[in-house]
């Protein structure tokens, strides 16, 4: 139990370190309320969930092909710039008012997918972080031992996820309209820099 309890503290310290993920929450759950900030979670941890596959079955070298990681790059890239685009251009339409956006939840969801799968950090993360994890319990543990505290893992990050979502929604509450819309531009200025990030190493793939 103690071992299981352990995994789920991992899940949640790789859930909190703050990035393009942890921001958009926050401006969606001032935006949207809890619903839309919990689905961007929802989507990344899915994606996080295929690159645990990926890298539990093995074919992860792939995806550390030169084209690949340009093109994960770039697609990241794109993904963060414009949703840090949209989140600054809508954060004059934020209201303190109990309304939750009109926006779809699905749209919440792939928002969150589609930020975490294509960025390139996350398969080194995960490469790194789970595959050493893999490499250490498939020493010691059955094949369903690992299953089981891989499950921890998945369980710690949705845990990180529901709390951020809370967080995000609650504290829109206690702020004045102008701090809530200087969080929202925050947000967005963090993802467009993210994804400027992303932009210069795939430029660096590109002419390496």
């Amino acid at each position: 139990m103690n071992a299981f309890l352990s995994y789920i503290l991992l899940g949640l310290s790789l859930a909190a370190p703050i990035g393009p993920i942890n921001a958009a929450q926050i401006d969606r759950g001032i935006r949207g309320g809890f619903m839309h900030s919990w689905f961007i979670g929802i989507g990344a941890v899915v994606a996080d969930g295929i690159y645990m596959l990926i890298v539990y079955i093995g074919v992860v070298r792939f995806l550390q092909t030169p084209f690949m990681q340009t093109f994960l790059w770039l697609f990241g890239c794109f993904v963060l710039i414009y949703t840090g685009i949209e989140t600054i251009m809508k954060a004059g339409q934020i209201h303190l008012e109990n309304t939750r956006s009109s926006e779809p939840l699905i749209k919440s969801f792939f928002s969150g997918f589609f930020m975490s799968i294509s960025n390139p950090l996350t398969i080194l993360f995960w490469l790194g972080i789970y595959g050493s994890v893999l490499a250490k319990t498939a020493s010691a543990y059955e094949s369903s031992q690992l299953m089981v505290y891989s499950s921890a893992i998945f369980l710690g990050l949705l845990l990180w996820d529901i709390t951020m979502a809370g967080v995000a929604s609650n504290f829109r509450k206690y702020l004045t309209p102008k701090l809530l819309v200087t969080i929202s531009l925050l947000s967005g200025v963090s993802m467009i820099c993210f994804g400027g990030y992303f932009g210069v190493q795939a430029w660096g793939n590109l002419i390496g």
